[in-house]
């Protein structure tokens, strides 16, 4: 976990690669196959996903919404989300601050 521009998998059907960060915030991009999940999980940083292409249904803190290409969706922190892709889909997720979770510094 927290290569730089290395597509590693996540959960069954997710794919993702995460961007040089910046001083408080950070990127990723993220490939769902039609039907996969990411699953329920919580952090306290907030979150801004770009749909840049297909359809997902995102749940956060038990209420849902659909996004599709050109849409965001806000998730607040320490919101309980997660998302299912209706088709293959990919996001743009930004976080601040840092993910060190995510970049392995944690």
């Amino acid at each position: 976990m927290g290569s730089i521009g290395v597509w590693e998998n996540a959960e069954p059907g997710v794919k993702r690669k995460l961007f040089n960060p910046g001083q408080g915030i950070m990127m990723m991009e993220v490939h769902f196959e039609e039907g996969a999940e990411g699953y329920l999980h919580r952090h306290s940083h907030e979150q801004l996903s770009y749909c840049l292409e297909g359809e997902l249904e995102f749940t956060v803190d038990g209420e849902k919404k659909v996004i599709a290409a050109g849409e965001t969706i806000y998730i607040p922190s320490n919101a309980e989300h997660g998302c299912r892709a209706l088709r293959s889909s990919k996001l743009l997720d930004a976080f601040t601050p840092l993910r060190l979770d995510l970049l392995g510094r944690q």
